[in-house]
C-alpha cells in the first residue's frame, strides 16, 4: 500500500438522494485530503468507467445513496472490474436494503422488530384500497408507519396514528416506491447507532439520539438545520446505550456487512431497543449522524476516514 493512496469518491448519482450524496462525497473527500489521500471525485455516469479504466485508484468509497447506490448493482461493476471499494459486498447490501427481508433474519437472530406487512402497489389497485386499508387498520391498529419497502433519507415516510390519515401515507409512499412497508409504531426515543470495523471486528460507535421539535424524523427534520436536536452520545442509561451497541453490532454481523453500517432504532418506555433498519452508505455530511457518534468517541474525522481506507486496502481482496 502507498504512503499516501489514492481514492476516489463515488456520489452523486441519478436518485432522490443525490444532493445528500453529493454532499456526503465533498466532507469525505475533504477529509481524507485533510489526512494525505490522493482523492479523486465521481459523479455515477459516463465518465466513470473510463476514468477507472485510465486512472488507477487504490480504493472506491461508494458514498451512493438511493437505488444504485445501496441495493448492490454499482458494487457489483465494481467487483467485475476487480476495483476494491469501501464497505458490504453486493450480496450484503441487496439484503440490507429490503427493509422485510433484512427485518426478518435480524428477527431469526433475536433482535425485536415491529411486526409488519408489505403491499405492492398493483396489489393495493387491484383489491381495492378502502377493503385493503379497513383490513390494515382493523389488524394491526394504530400508530403505524409507512414507508418505502427500499429507500432512504426516510422519503415517503409518514407516522400514522388514525385511520384517516392511511390513504395519503400509501400515496406518498408510492411516489418513491413500487412496495410499500407497513409495520406497527414504537413510540420512545429514537436512536441511531454507527458500526465502524478497523480490522479488530465490527464496534458500535456511541448512539445519537434524535429529538424532532414537531413531527417525524422525515426528509425536511434530516437535512434542514433548526427541526433536529441530538445528542451524542444519546441520553440513556448505560444499560439501554449497551443494548443498543449490542444490536448494532449484531445487525451487521448478521447481514454480513462490512466495515461500516448504522442502525436506525427505537428504545420503549420499557427500555428495550426495537431494530428499524440498517444502512450500509450511511449519510456522512455535516448532520449526518455516524460523523457525531465518531466525534463523540474522540475520533478525529480525517483519521478515521483514512482508517477505514486503509483498513479496506489491507484486506486484500475485491468484496464480491
Amino acid at each position: 500500500m502507498s504512503a499516501n493512496p489514492t481514492v476516489l469518491i463515488l456520489a452523486g448519482g441519478l436518485s432522490h438522494e443525490r444532493d445528500v450524496s453529493l454532499r456526503s462525497g465533498r466532507r469525505v473527500a475533504d477529509a481524507l485530503r485533510q489526512a494525505g489521500c490522493q482523492v479523486l471525485e465521481s459523479d455515477l455516469d459516463l465518465h466513470l468507467l473510463p476514468a477507472l479504466e485510465s486512472t488507477p485508484v487504490d480504493l472506491v468509497w461508494p458514498l451512493l445513496h438511493g437505488a444504485q447506490g445501496e441495493d448492490g448493482s454499482v458494487r457489483d461493476v465494481l467487483a467485475l472490474k476487480k476495483i476494491p471499494y469501501l464497505g458490504s459486498d453486493a450480496r450484503a447490501a441487496r439484503t440490507a436494503w429490503n427493509k422485510a427481508i433484512a427485518k426478518s433474519i435480524v428477527r431469526r437472530a433475536g433482535l425485536a422488530t415491529p411486526d409488519y406487512v408489505t403491499f405492492p402497489q398493483s396489489l393495493f389497485r387491484e383489491l381495492g384500497p378502502a377493503a385493503l386499508l379497513a383490513e390494515i387498520d382493523q389488524s394491526m391498529g394504530m400508530p403505524l408507519v409507512v414507508k418505502p419497502l427500499h429507500g432512504g433519507s426516510a422519503l415517503g415516510m409518514t407516522v400514522v396514528s388514525d385511520a384517516a390519515g392511511l390513504p395519503q401515507a400509501m400515496m406518498d409512499c408510492f411516489a418513491y416506491a413500487e412496495v410499500a412497508l407497513i409495520e406497527r409504531a414504537v413510540r420512545g426515543t429514537e436512536l441511531a447507532v454507527s458500526v465502524i470495523d478497523l480490522g479488530d471486528g465490527p464496534v458500535a460507535l456511541p448512539a445519537v439520539e434524535i429529538v424532532t421539535t414537531d413531527g417525524p424524523y422525515d426528509y425536511d427534520a434530516r437535512y434542514n438545520p433548526g427541526r433536529t436536536e441530538f445528542f451524542a452520545p444519546a441520553r440513556v442509561s448505560p444499560e439501554v446505550a449497551a443494548a443498543a451497541a449490542a444490536m448494532a453490532v449484531t445487525a451487521h454481523q448478521v447481514l454480513g456487512l462490512t466495515r461500516i453500517s448504522r442502525t436506525d432504532m427505537m428504545v420503549d418506555a420499557a427500555g428495550v431497543p426495537w431494530f428499524l433498519e440498517v444502512n450500509v452508505a450511511p449519510g456522512m455530511q455535516e448532520t449526518s449522524l455516524l460523523p457525531q457518534a465518531a466525534l463523540a468517541a474522540g475520533y478525529a474525522l480525517p483519521d478515521l476516514y483514512r482508517k477505514l481506507v486503509e483498513t479496506s486496502i489491507a484486506a486484500g481482496s475485491v468484496p464480491q
